[in-house]
């Protein structure tokens, strides 16, 4: 027996610790034949399954595959966006995900002001409550007079109402009387000035004669242009008892002025600004788009090409007001001073009655090399800019294609 004591417990670990493994120093790779018959390993290195990986590799790799779920996530996600914003109404349609056409019932809120005209039928009516934030849809009123039966003698005037009303609540609160606002008028923006006088009598009670002869000298309101067109401000207005056709149409002029002067229009540029901006009203279907549609009216001025712009050629024929947003061969080939595929420049006289939003659109275009755009969706007002013949085309054939799957959205 040796007098030698027994080793301590570490050094029976660093003896365990030095023995062979099956990773080489030189190499960290398992052994192979050639390393058992030089010595460099062991047999039992040979067969030893691989060690484990640290924690800090274990950590990495668990990042890396959740990296890796997170892309994969992502990119199904995307796809899935994409498939509802493309297909959201044949999506829709095939699952009976129809949205509702109507409000629920009591929560209506706000205010909101609607113009009835003399002669509007329930279909005109209901389009004029969702225009003004009434109603959901546009055929909600329409379509509940005719299953209810109804068919109401809507009485001209400017009515107090609410937003977010049921159709039944809307139809019921144009027929009360209360809520007929009195000696007030309403002028949307994009009216010219034949139908402004119109709607001004029928809800003044006021001799459209007796109108149209107080219109018929701009220079009485201080305008030096050839007539008011453009000039009779978009707003809505009450009026004292006994006000005369004179002071109905100075209240308007002098609302217009009072707009190109806060938008800083130097007196003598004011036609102009007015003229463009008519056409920006005319033309974009959505408020987003106005500073484009400016960018592209500006874009042609400065290269001296034809506007083009089928909002002049309706109104130099008098086809602006016939319900659909193209323009006839005749319309399109007549030589007047409005029609822009004629004429090159501005048209003679603004076309329409611009709003605020139009007047500060024609006053600072975006910045854009367009020469061309196209609203392919007339319900959505999805308009397409572009500036070459080519992208152009695609676009038209854009729209057709949308106009042929909806025949009566007025193409």
């Amino acid at each position: 027996m040796s007098d030698t004591p027994p080793p301590s417990r570490r050094a029976a670990r660093e003896a365990r610790e030095a023995r062979p493994t099956a990773e080489t120093p030189s190499t960290g790779q398992a052994g192979d034949l050639e390393d058992l018959f030089t010595g460099r390993a062991t047999t039992e290195a040979i067969g030893a399954p691989p060690a484990r990986p640290t924690r800090r590799r274990r950590r990495a790799a668990g990042w890396i595959a959740f990296a890796i779920v997170v892309v994969l996530l992502g990119g199904l996600a995307g796809a899935g966006l994409w498939v509802w914003n493309t297909y959201e109404p044949q999506i829709r349609s095939l699952m009976g995900w129809q949205e509702p056409s109507d409000y629920e019932a009591g929560i209506a809120e706000g205010e909101a002001t609607v113009t009835i005209t003399s002669g509007d039928t329930g279909a005109n009516v209901s389009d004029a409550l969702f225009q003004a934030g009434v109603t959901r849809t546009s055929g909600v009123v329409y379509s509940y007079l005719v299953s209810s039966g109804q068919n109401p003698d809507f009485q001209p005037g400017v009515y107090k109402l609410q937003l977010k009303m049921t159709a039944a609540a809307a139809v019921a609160a144009l027929l009360d009387p209360a809520n007929r606002m009195s000696n007030t008028v309403q002028l949307q923006e994009g009216l010219t000035v034949s139908t402004s006088l119109e709607r001004i009598s029928s809800a003044l009670q006021m001799s459209l004669d007796d109108l149209k002869a107080a219109a018929a000298d701009p220079s009485a309101y201080g305008v030096s242009a050839p007539s008011l067109e453009g000039w009779l401000f978009p707003a809505t207005y009450t009026f004292d008892p006994g006000t005369t056709p004179h002071d109905v149409i100075r209240t308007m002029v002098d609302r217009s002025v009072k707009a190109l002067d806060d938008a800083q229009v130097a007196a003598t540029d004011r036609e102009r600004i007015l003229t463009i901006a008519s056409i920006i009203q005319r033309e974009a279907r959505n408020t987003d788009d106005f500073y484009k549609v400016s960018r592209v009216i500006q874009n042609r001025l400065d290269i001296g090409m034809k506007l083009q712009m089928d909002s002049t050629a309706q109104y130099g024929y008098g086809s602006m007001h016939d319900g659909t947003v193209s323009s006839s061969a005749a319309a399109l080939a007549d030589d007047n001073k409005w029609n822009t595929y004629v004429i090159t420049g501005l048209p003679a006289t603004p076309i329409a009655n611009p709003g605020d939003l139009a007047i500060d659109a024609a006053l600072h275009p975006a910045a854009g090399d367009w020469l061309y755009f196209v609203t392919v969706n007339l319900d959505t007002g999805e308009t397409v800019f572009t500036s070459n013949d080519a992208d152009h085309e695609a676009a038209v054939e854009q729209w057709r294609a949308w106009c042929t799957d909806h025949p009566d959205a007025g193409c």
